[in-house]
C-alpha cells in the first residue's frame, strides 16, 4: 500500500481522519452553544479519561464547533506549579481578537483590552518565566477592575466583561483548558467560583476542561458545588462498531477494504483505545501489499506498532520516573494482573514491596505529579496510560 496515502494519524492530539464514537458529545455541545448564545442557563463541561483516549482531540473539536458559531475562543494547557492568571489572559486575548474586529464600538473593545491588561499585569514575576506573551500595549491598564490581585474576584470581573462583549454580537466566549488536573488547588478553586458566578448570571461564557480520570474528584475537593457546576463526560475507549468505523472510513476514502478477520484482530490488539487504533492501523497500512487488508497483514505489522509504542508511548514515560518510582510501578503492575490493570490498593503495593505505606508516599506522590498514576479513590492508585501494566510486566520479564 502506498505509504504516502496512509490516512491514519497516530500523533499526540492529532485529529484522526474519522472521529468515531464521539457523536453524542459533539451533538450535546452544539446544544450548549445554541442555549448559551440565546441566554439560556447551561453548565460548563469537563472531559476526563486515560491517556490516549482522545480527550485533546475532542477538546479541539468542540473548540472548532464554537469557532464555526463565530464565538470567541481561547485555549490553554495547564502546567503544574504555574499560575493560570497569565495563560487565561492569553486565551481571552485570543478570543477577543476573534470578536473585536466585528464589534462596532471600538471604545468598548478597548475598555475590555484595558481590563485584560490590568488582569495580566497582576501576574507574579515567578509565574512569568518561560512565557513571552505580553498583554496589549496599545491601551493603558484599567484601574479598579480585575486588578485586585485576588484571582477569584479578578476572574469574575474579567469573565463578566468578556461575556458582555461577546453578548453584544449574540455569541459567546469559550475557554478550553487541557490537562486541567494540573491547576493548583487555589487557582482551581478560584476558577470554579468564577464559573459559578458567571453561570448564575447566565452570561455567555463556557469553560471546557479536559484531564485525567481523577479530575472530577479534584474539582469536587476544590469546591463542593462543582459536582453541579459542570457536566462531566467520561471519554473512554471505542466500542467495536466505532472502532471499525475509525478503521474503515479512512481506508474506504482511499479505495481500500478490510477483511472481517483483520478488523477482529485489530480490535483485539488495541482494545479500542483510539491512539492504539491509529498506531496499529498506520503500521498495518504500510505493510499491507494490496486491498483488502487481511489478518496476515495485521500480524506482520503488529510487532512494529508494538515496538513503536514501547519506545514512544510507554518508554518515554517510564524513563521519566526515578528508580523508587519505577519500583512502585512494577509492584502496581504485578498486582494489576488480577485487577486487569485497574485500581490497586496502596496498602497492597506496600505489602508487595515489604515496606510501610508511609515510606512509599514520596514515590506515589511523584508519580501522580508526573501524570503516570492517579488516585480516583482514597487508598487506591491506577495507571493513567492504558496497557502500561502489561508493558511493565513485559519489560520485567
Amino acid at each position: 500500500m502506498d505509504p504516502i496515502r496512509n490516512p491514519y494519524a497516530p500523533g499526540a492530539g492529532q485529529r484522526p481522519p474519522e472521529l468515531a464514537g464521539r457523536d453524542t458529545e459533539v451533538r450535546q455541545f452544539e446544544v450548549v452553544l445554541e442555549r448559551v448564545a440565546a441566554g439560556r442557563p447551561e453548565r460548563s463541561l469537563v472531559l476526563s479519561g486515560l491517556r490516549g483516549v482522545g480527550k485533546t482531540v475532542l477538546l479541539n473539536t468542540l473548540r472548532s464547533q464554537a469557532i464555526k458559531r463565530a464565538w470567541g475562543t481561547g485555549k490553554i494547557e495547564a502546567r503544574p506549579e504555574q499560575s493560570i492568571r497569565l495563560p487565561i489572559a492569553q486565551a481571552l486575548h485570543t478570543a477577543m481578537r476573534e470578536l473585536g474586529h466585528r464589534h462596532r464600538d471600538e471604545e468598548r473593545v478597548d475598555r475590555f483590552s484595558a481590563v485584560l491588561k490590568a488582569f495580566a499585569l497582576r501576574t507574579a514575576v515567578n509565574d512569568r518565566k518561560g512565557i513571552r506573551w505580553h498583554p496589549p500595549v496599545d491601551v493603558a491598564a484599567a484601574k479598579g477592575r480585575a486588578d485586585s490581585g485576588d484571582l477569584e474576584m479578578d476572574l469574575i470581573e474579567l469573565f463578566a466583561d468578556a461575556a458582555d462583549l461577546a453578548g453584544d454580537l449574540s455569541v459567546g466566549v469559550g475557554l478550553f483548558i487541557d490537562e486541567m488536573q494540573d491547576i493548583s488547588a487555589d487557582d482551581l478553586s478560584a476558577l470554579c467560583a468564577a464559573c459559578h458566578e458567571i453561570s448564575q448570571q447566565s452570561a455567555p461564557l463556557v469553560v471546557v476542561g479536559a484531564g485525567l480520570p481523577h479530575l472530577p474528584a479534584v474539582l469536587s475537593a476544590s469546591k463542593s458545588y462543582s459536582e453541579r457546576l459542570f457536566r462531566y463526560v467520561r471519554v473512554d475507549r471505542l466500542a467495536r462498531e466505532a472502532c471499525d468505523r475509525a478503521l474503515m472510513v479512512p481506508a474506504e476514502s482511499e479505495g481500500v477494504q478490510y477483511d472481517e478477520e483483520a478488523l477482529d484482530e485489530l480490535y483485539a490488539q488495541t482494545d479500542g483505545y483510539p491512539y492504539f487504533v491509529q498506531a496499529f492501523a498506520h503500521a498495518t497500512w504500510d505493510h499491507a501489499p494490496t486491498s483488502p487488508i487481511t489478518i496476515k497483514d495485521v500480524a506482520v505489522a503488529g510487532p512494529e506498532a508494538s515496538a513503536e509504542l514501547t519506545v514512544g508511548f510507554f518508554g518515554s514515560r517510564y524513563e521519566r520516573a526515578t528508580p523508587a518510582e519505577r519500583e512502585y510501578m512494577r509492584a502496581m503492575a504485578e498486582l494489576g494482573i488480577a485487577a486487569d490493570d485497574g485500581s490497586v490498593p496502596t496498602a497492597e503495593v506496600a505489602s508487595t514491596l515489604n515496606r510501610k505505606p508511609q515510606s512509599l508516599s514520596p514515590a506515589r506522590d511523584g508519580l501522580i505529579k508526573k501524570g503516570l498514576v492517579f488516585s480516583a479513590e482514597r487508598g487506591t492508585v491506577a495507571f493513567t496510560v492504558p496497557h502500561f501494566g502489561k508493558f511493565l510486566r513485559t519489560r520485567t520479564a
